[in-house]
């Protein structure tokens, strides 16, 4: 097996986080549910804005709105600069080496789908194949799927051990001469667990595969260097790294995305257009046809802007903390069995109720003003390797507090006695 250096993500940091100010930042925390004040524990699912990310949203609409690119007039020209801003924002967020790498998408899933639909069917075909994990969101299965079908190539899964971690020696013996492409989560939605991404493209690239990483769940949690993990493609959704909704990005090597066909034809994504002939513009134009999320696209900068400058180091230092805690505290309830226990983890806890359906626990820690998220969490083949329907799952942020965790406790014991 290659010798890498280690992805563990550091957790200690010098700059300590100020919990109570950074909670000062989100307008919504204030709120009351059922009576009790709102603790929000569900943040793999979304989380909630910072007020300078509403703030970017507002003032673009207010002060620029205009349609981005070609444009003359005063408006347009502010709001592309605005738009190319952010993208220089998410280039060095994740340390993309170039611009033009950074491709604005609706999020996570439909960066997947570009990969898929325009990576794929180019460059695999019939008898080719394309390796997943266990523990892989329905984004990261559902396409790889469709081009297996549509192809002719096998769909090939990577165990997971019961601690949630990727079988290592069985992803080695996976791969192949005859693998065209590995798609593996950089951290679990619905274990927590944080896979050795670095590990797994170094042994892909030895045999010549090409690497995609699902970064939905990392972005928010530790700092991502494409360049460092030597990705060739890494996904990032917005809203779930404290920007909205309907905006994320896709990086892809350059000469990949320069040898990629368009995603999606329409407006934006040409050079020149005649009925005999259409020329398209290079990357990243050619991945985003028409109007795009203009104001999402700059709020999703802010939100960027705003974790560095808490320091994504610290943000992981503190929410290694947490996570400990939170286990702690969920482990020490009998009744309480956790799913997903892996060495390397981030700040998720999915969890069962000896006898008590996670839906109940979640409608009943509703009551107590507590939002978990209770399902399948996308991951149903998860869910069957450990031979449940469901978990209950608190995904903590950098603004929840041991308090709110000592509340949901209290809340699974209640839940617990409703059901004696």
């Amino acid at each position: 097996m290659t010798s890498v250096r280690s992805s563990e993500p550091r957790i200690d940091s010098a700059k300590a986080i100020d919990v109570e100010r950074i909670r000062g930042d989100f307008p919504i925390l204030r709120t009351s549910v059922n009576g009790k004040p709102l603790i929000y524990l569900d943040n793999a699912a979304t989380t909630q804005k910072p007020r300078c990310v509403l703030t970017a949203i507002d003032k673009y609409y207010r002060t620029i709105n205009a349609n981005v690119h070609r444009g003359v007039h005063t408006l347009s020209v502010r709001a592309t600069y605005a738009y190319e801003q952010a993208r220089r924002k998410m280039q060095k967020f994740i340390n993309a080496p170039a611009l033009e790498t950074i491709i604005f998408t609706r999020g996570t899933t439909e960066a997947i789908n570009l990969v898929a639909h325009s990576y794929g069917r180019t460059n695999i075909g019939g008898g080719d194949e394309i390796i997943i994990s266990t523990m892989e969101h329905h984004s990261n299965i559902v396409p790889w799927q469709i081009l297996c079908e549509q192809t002719g190539a096998k769909l090939r899964v990577i165990p997971i051990n019961d601690a949630g971690e990727i079988i290592i020696e069985e992803y080695q013996k996976l791969l192949s001469d005859r693998t065209k492409l590995v798609a593996v989560g950089h951290i679990s939605n619905a274990l927590g667990t944080i896979n050795p991404v670095r590990e797994m493209i170094a042994m892909a690239h030895e045999r010549g595969a090409v690497v995609l990483i699902d970064g939905a769940q990392a972005a928010p949690h530790q700092a991502i260097d494409v360049q460092d993990l030597d990705a060739d493609f890494y996904a990032v959704s917005g809203h779930k790294m404290f920007g909205p909704t309907g905006i994320g990005i896709l990086y892809g090597r350059k000469e990949l995305l320069d040898a990629m066909p368009p995603y999606q034809g329409g407006g934006e994504m040409i050079h020149s257009v005649t009925f005999e002939k259409t020329e398209y513009a290079p990357s990243p134009a050619k991945f985003e046809a028409g109007t795009p999320n203009i104001a999402g696209a700059v709020a999703l900068g802010a939100a960027a802007d705003y974790l560095t400058s808490i320091g994504l180091e610290a943000i992981t230092a503190y929410e290694h903390d947490l996570l400990q805690y939170t286990t702690d505290a969920l482990s020490a309830i009998p009744e309480v069995r956790l799913i997903g226990t892996a060495k390397r983890k981030a700040a998720v806890v999915s969890f069962v109720i000896k006898d008590v359906h996670p839906h109940d626990a979640g409608t009943i820690l509703d009551q107590e003003g507590i939002a978990i998220r209770t399902g399948h969490h996308c991951a149903q083949p998860v869910m069957a390797r450990y031979g449940v329907p469901a978990t209950c799952r608190a995904s903590l942020a950098f603004y929840n507090t041991k308090e709110e965790i000592d509340v949901l406790a209290t809340g699974v014991r209640k839940v617990i006695e409703v059901f004696a």
